[in-house]
């Protein structure tokens, strides 16, 4: 692993970002989470990306891909991974994210909390449970210190 996991290191599954772009609803709740807050990171592979980029390709544009695309790049934190590894659960575990959103229920069942457990610190969840759970104040205790001083960016800006 090239980065020491942190709950303040985010993976959102391709699924989670397109939805985020072209639908909202909780992928956007959870999302402007960690917009809006620079001490926290959006972890991301190449792969990942491209699959997201497919998905906003198919069911909006390319254009609108494109430029979402260009957004997304100079937000997220890059990791590399081998080709074969499932690309969300890849950035995690090497990006040291201790959180991956994803809508996938394969990814969220308790068999692959059980393979997962004891081999990496990561809670895979559904963007809305991130949302609802998501503390600001006692994530930026744990990893800043200090008092929280509130969100430093706006989330779509």
């Amino acid at each position: 692993m090239s980065t020491e996991p942190s709950p303040a290191r985010v993976v959102a599954d391709a699924d989670v970002l397109a939805a985020d772009l072209l639908v909202g609803g909780p992928s956007r709740a959870a999302l402007d989470h960690v917009w809006r807050h620079s001490w926290v990171t959006l972890v991301a592979s190449t792969p990942l990306l491209d699959d997201a980029e497919a998905t906003v390709s198919k069911l909006a544009d390319a254009s609108l891909a494109a430029d979402w695309r260009d957004c997304v790049e100079a937000w997220r934190e890059p990791v590399d991974h081998p080709d074969a590894d499932h690309p969300g659960l890849a950035s995690a575990y090497r990006g040291g994210a201790m959180h991956l959103l994803s809508f996938d229920d394969r990814l969220r069942s308790a068999t692959a909390g059980a393979s997962l457990q004891g081999r990496v610190p990561l809670s895979v969840r559904h963007p809305h449970a991130f949302a609802t759970l998501f503390d600001a104040d006692s994530l930026y205790r744990e990893v800043v210190g200090g008092d929280y001083p509130g969100p430093d960016r706006d989330p779509r800006a």
